[in-house]
């Protein structure tokens, strides 16, 4: 029998996101445009502004599905510029529903 893969490596495995938007973020629809895919996606989570002008997203679910909010947090709704992501990994903590702060 083979070695198990980290659970990293394992799509359907449930993983944790933070993810620092930086760019024109801000008051473009982002938080909402963030809001109907995270919960297209079934993930759970919250986005918010932060006062330096990133938005902090931070979201639970399978990591495909986050890789997959990852593509639509890169390219943002229709006013948005997106400069970058900066991400961090981490083991779910269980949040449940998807807020918009």
């Amino acid at each position: 029998m083979g070695t198990m893969p980290p659970l990293a490596e394992i799509p359907s495995a449930a993983a944790r996101a933070t993810v620092l938007v930086r760019g024109r973020v801000q008051g473009v629809g982002y938080r909402a445009f963030v809001r109907r895919h995270a919960l297209d996606l079934r993930l759970a989570g919250q986005v918010e502004n932060l006062a330096d002008g990133r938005v902090e997203v931070v979201a639970e679910g399978p990591r495909l599905d986050l890789e997959h909010l990852m593509v639509h947090l890169r390219r943002g709704p229709a006013h948005a510029t997106v400069a970058g992501l900066d991400v961090a990994w981490s083991e779910p903590v269980g949040l449940t529903g998807f807020h918009a702060y």
